[in-house]
């Protein structure tokens, strides 16, 4: 039986990365991860400039309006520095999807149940990351490696909220008072 009240779109199936879209990651990530720690500030600065609410799960930044203050957060870079490690280890691994599952599993639970952060900030952090890199990195940013990109930060998601199913993460409707 179908729960009603359910707001969640049912999951979909996961549209594997074709070999060429593999290629095209691991290509484009390499010249990406050589600024990984710039490249990964980059992307959280604008992520907590755009979406200010996400700022909420972090302790040291959270009333930090200035980008430039930000950027010297010991505590943005380090998380900056994890961001970017787990999208390596995503890349490293594409040719092995019980590693990916399992990296992005760790990823998911550990946001669910130790920070409880709202899933939803994963979809728009993926949006970010491929602004970034299309504003960074432009001209290797072509339109088939923004698709390959596109699809990679839709397995993330995908994987990441799996992780938040299975610890029983419950979305709180916004009409529950």
């Amino acid at each position: 039986m179908m729960d009603a009240d359910r707001e969640e779109e049912p999951r979909e199936r996961l549209e594997p990365l074709s070999d060429g879209e593999l290629a095209i990651i691991q290509d484009t990530w390499g010249r990406v991860y050589e600024n990984c720690e710039d490249v990964g500030v980059t992307i959280l600065i604008r992520f907590f400039v755009n979406f200010p609410s996400a700022k909420q799960y972090f302790s040291q930044f959270q009333e930090m309006e200035d980008p430039e203050e930000m950027e010297k957060s010991s505590q943005l870079r380090g998380h900056a520095r994890r961001v970017m490690n787990a999208i390596n280890s995503v890349v490293e691994n594409l040719n092995d999807p019980d590693k990916v599952a399992s990296v992005l599993e760790l990823v998911g639970k550990a946001h669910a149940l130790k920070h409880k952060v709202e899933p939803v900030y994963f979809k728009i952090l993926s949006g970010v990351i491929l602004e970034v890199l299309a504003d960074d990195f432009g001209e290797c940013f072509t339109t088939d490696v923004a698709h390959a990109w596109t699809k990679l930060m839709g397995a993330l998601y995908w994987h990441v909220t799996g992780a938040y199913a299975d610890v029983g993460w419950v979305k709180v409707s916004s009409s529950a008072v």
